[in-house]
């Protein structure tokens, strides 16, 4: 759907609820992942491996890949909507926030704790803010893309992107633990089975069969 679509459809309120507590939730599990130090995302590999390379900041470097990643929207055919401005405002926003309330992990048990109630998390939410089918970010949207035109499984295109993501980013520089690599192989079937339970179901999914004349 483009984005007059996805206001249009219908649970509107159920869906924009659902969006806005998948999104802060994303955030939260995302501090939860760096706070524990056990491995960053892949994304977040890249970023630092080209903020070494390039002499920009994380943050700058961040935004860099989130607008090169859109760009490969286009012939993806990948359409934005709410959801895509909500994730841009609401994630790094909430990950800073749940960064500073969140007490920093003193022993290994509680690093592997965070790390494993993060990763958890971060499918859970990244599927509850997709379910809520307002758009996806910039990220994602590269994973619905490249699902919509290659007629694959989320959890091996998403597994397929994570690897190149860290792959590139170890490349350029950027730290590689063994969370990371987790991570890029966990998230994809995680997603993809939480998906099954937070997609909220519309009317557009079951067309009417046409009435012959």
């Amino acid at each position: 759907m483009n984005a007059g679509e996805q206001l249009r459809a219908e649970k509107k309120t159920h869906r924009l609820i659902q969006l806005l507590i998948g999104l802060t939730g994303y955030g939260t599990a995302l501090a939860l992942l760096v706070g524990s130090g056990v491995g960053a995302s892949s994304w977040n590999v890249l970023a630092e491996g080209l903020a070494h390379r390039s002499g920009l900041t994380f943050r700058m470097a961040t935004n860099l890949i989130a607008l090169v990643v859109l760009v490969f929207w286009i012939p993806l055919r990948e359409l934005p909507g709410l959801g895509t401005v909500f994730n841009v405002v609401l994630v790094g926003t909430t990950a800073d926030v749940a960064a500073h309330l969140i007490p920093a992990p003193a022993t290994l048990v509680q690093q592997l704790t965070h790390y494993s109630l993060g990763l958890v998390l971060f499918a859970f939410f990244d599927a509850l803010y997709l379910g809520a089918r307002f758009g996806s970010g910039p990220r994602d949207g590269l994973m619905t893309g490249a699902i919509r035109v290659t007629d694959q499984p989320l959890w091996k295109v998403r597994t397929s992107i994570e690897v190149i993501v860290v792959a590139i980013g170890w490349v350029l520089g950027g730290t590689v633990g063994a969370g990371t690599l987790i991570l890029a192989l966990a998230a994809g079937p995680l997603v993809q089975a939480f998906l099954h339970h937070t997609t909220v179901p519309l009317r557009i999914d079951n067309p009417p069969a046409s009435t012959a004349h």
